[in-house]
């Protein structure tokens, strides 16, 4: 099974930047970031295809958030700019099939990585 690890979480005034990193043991697959915070549910952030040409994005981070990869590596990127309080969450790196954005497209999960906004 695919191993998965997230990195690059950390503290950042709102307004900052932070940029995740997910490598994979092995694979290609379609990759994406879901993001949950405390007492609330596990919820989409963005996902791209395994060539990298179609990536999606929730509406909240749209415009805000960047995800790319780098096959060679098997490494996804989540960039975060402007960034508010409510960005503040565990993100997850998964892998999955096919690009969707639902938690039930990806059966293979990172152990997450916190990121803390402070306002």
């Amino acid at each position: 099974q695919v191993q998965l690890v997230e990195s690059g979480g950390g503290l950042v005034q709102a307004g900052g930047s932070l940029r995740l990193s997910c490598a994979a043991s092995f694979s290609v697959n379609p990759m994406a970031w879901f993001r949950q915070a405390p007492g609330k549910e596990r919820e989409f952030v963005a996902t791209i295809s395994r060539s990298g040409a179609s990536k999606y994005y929730s509406d909240s981070v749209k415009g805000r958030f960047t995800i790319s990869r780098d096959n060679a590596k098997n490494t996804v990127f989540l960039q975060m700019n402007s960034l508010k309080p409510e960005d503040a969450a565990v993100y997850y790196c998964a892998m999955g099939i096919a690009p969707v954005t639902v938690i039930s497209g990806y059966d293979n999960w990172g152990q997450g990585t916190p990121v803390t906004v402070s306002s």
